[in-house]
């Protein structure tokens, strides 16, 4: 079962997908999808849904994560955050792909087993749980977080359908 794992920035969004087999978490790709910031934010949205959109027709997820929305301090921030998640949501919704979010502390703590950690010790955990040669960009080792938190959820559930609220 692939997963797919979103860390939505309107600079640099996040990927990172993951295959569950049996009780066995592999790794199968991650990146960045980026959008160039002397473009319109219409042409960033753009380039992060189409970004978003060829990831997935390219790996088939059968399930995607993405970190919940937190409030900046910034409201640009905050903003403009929401715009790259709603550009990733609607490339997963479009392709019918159940959603689960999580919050940061979720994914942290299932992670690290601290659920205020700190990005350094996200990315040590993640490159030693998918057993990479190298460390993987912040954002997509964010987004690789995610999948292999939900692939926890999963194991436990025993490959049951997790419960994704009403999505889907």
């Amino acid at each position: 079962m692939v997963i797919l794992g979103i860390d939505p920035g309107l600079r640099n969004t996040g990927f990172g997908v993951i295959e569950l087999k049996k009780n066995l978490v592999t790794y199968i790709s991650s990146g960045t999808v980026s959008s160039q910031s002397n473009d319109t934010n219409a042409d960033r949205l753009k380039d992060i849904f189409m970004g978003v959109t060829e990831v997935i027709r390219s790996y088939e997820p059968k399930y995607a994560v993405m970190e919940k929305v937190f409030v900046n301090t910034n409201p640009k921030t905050t903003l403009a955050l929401g715009q790259a998640r709603g550009a990733s949501l609607t490339a997963i919704a479009l392709e019918k792909i159940p959603l689960l979010e999580l919050s940061s502390n979720e994914i942290k703590k299932s992670v690290v087993g601290n659920g205020h950690a700190t990005k350094s010790q996200m990315q040590f955990m993640v490159k030693n749980l998918l057993n990479l040669n190298k460390e993987v960009c912040q954002d997509a080792s964010d987004a690789l977080a995610s999948a292999i938190t939900l692939s926890h959820r999963l194991k436990l559930r025993h490959h049951d359908q997790p419960n994704f609220g009403n999505n889907y």
